[in-house]
C-alpha cells in the first residue's frame, strides 16, 4: 500500500510542493522517467491538490517533460498481467484488485472537483495521462517545446475522462476524434492553433508567465473565483462519475486484450506493433 504524506507536511518523494504568496506550485519530480506516473505519483499528486490552502495552483514537470503518462513498467505491465484489468491501480493502492469496481479514477476526481483554479505549465511532452492532466487544468500555458498526444489507442486502450469530455470542449468533436483515434502527437504551435492551450511562450518564460497568470487569479476574491469554477463545472462538465464508470469498465475489458499486450510489448521492445483485433 502506497503511503501518502499527512496533510500539509509536504513530505513527498515523487512530486514537490511549494507556495509563493497565494499560489501553490506542484512539480512532478521524476525527470529520469520523463515524469511518468507511478502509483506513488498519483497518490501524492492527488494529496497535494486536495490538501492545498493556496488560492491557485500551477502544475508542471521537472526536466524536459511535463508528464509522459503512466509508467509502463510499473503500471501497465502489472495491469496487463492481471486479467482482472482493474484500472483502479491509479489510486495509489499499488495494483489491481481481484474484484473490478468501475469508478472514476480517484486522482482524476480530485483534480476535476477541486474549487482551486489550476494552471498547467506545460514545459515538454504531455502525452497519455500527462495530456489528461493538462486537460484537467483550467488553463494551459505551453512552452515552445511542449508536445501533446492522446496515446492510449497505441496501447490498445481508451483515454481517461478528460480526453473524452474536456478535449471536445476545447477543440471540438472532429479534432478531438482525430487526436483520440490516431494517437498523433502535435506540437505547441498546433495545440495553440486548435485551442488546446491558451498561449505558447519561450521555454525560459514559461514559469514566469504561468506564475503571473496564477498570481492574477489568486489576487481576486477567492470565494468568488471558487464560485465561478463551480459554475463552469455545472454549465459544461458531464457527470464525471458516470463517465468514469464507463472508462473504468471499458479499460477492464481492454487491458485483457491481445492488442493491449502487443502495444505494451512493442513499446518496451522499441518496435512497430502488430494488432490483431482481439
Amino acid at each position: 500500500m502506497t503511503q501518502t504524506p499527512t496533510a500539509g507536511d509536504g513530505d513527498y518523494t515523487e512530486i514537490s510542493y511549494r507556495e509563493e504568496g497565494h499560489v501553490g506550485v506542484v512539480t512532478i519530480e521524476r525527470p529520469e522517467a520523463r515524469n511518468a506516473l507511478t502509483h506513488t505519483t498519483y497518490a501524492e499528486l492527488g494529496h497535494a491538490v486536495e490538501s492545498t490552502t493556496a488560492r491557485c495552483l500551477v502544475i508542471t514537470g521537472s526536466g524536459t517533460a511535463f508528464c509522459s503518462g503512466d509508467d509502463v513498467k510499473q503500471i501497465m505491465v502489472n495491469m496487463s498481467r492481471d486479467e482482472s484489468g482493474d484500472a483502479d491501480g491509479r489510486d495509489g493502492s499499488g495494483g489491481s484488485t481481484a474484484e473490478h469496481r468501475p469508478r472514476l479514477t480517484p486522482t482524476a476526481g480530485i483534480l476535476l472537483r477541486t474549487d482551486v483554479p489550476i494552471v498547467a505549465a506545460v514545459n515538454g511532452a504531455a502525452v497519455g495521462w500527462g495530456m489528461e492532466l493538462a486537460l484537467m487544468a483550467d488553463l494551459r500555458v505551453a512552452s515552445g517545446a511542449a508536445r501533446f498526444g492522446e496515446l492510449f489507442v497505441k496501447r490498445g486502450l481508451c483515454s481517461d475522462v478528460a480526453g473524452l469530455a474536456r478535449l471536445v470542449e476545447l477543440v471540438g468533436r472532429e479534432r478531438a476524434a482525430e487526436l483520440l483515434y490516431t494517437g498523433r502527437i502535435i506540437d505547441a504551435a498546433e495545440a495553440e492553433r486548435i485551442g488546446l492551450v491558451s498561449r505558447v511562450v519561450d521555454p525560459d518564460e514559461l514559469m514566469e508567465t504561468a506564475m503571473a497568470l496564477a498570481g492574477e487569479i489568486a489576487a481576486n476574491p477567492p470565494l468568488a473565483v471558487q464560485a465561478l469554477k463551480r459554475g463552469l463545472r455545472r454549465a459544461l462538465d458531464p457527470d464525471w462519475d458516470d463517465l468514469g464508470r464507463f472508462v473504468s469498465s471499458t479499460l477492464h475489458d481492454l487491458f485483457a486484450t491481445a492488442d493491449h499486450r502487443e502495444g505494451v510489448a512493442a513499446f518496451l521492445d522499441k518496435r512497430e506493433p502488430t494488432y490483431v483485433g482481439r
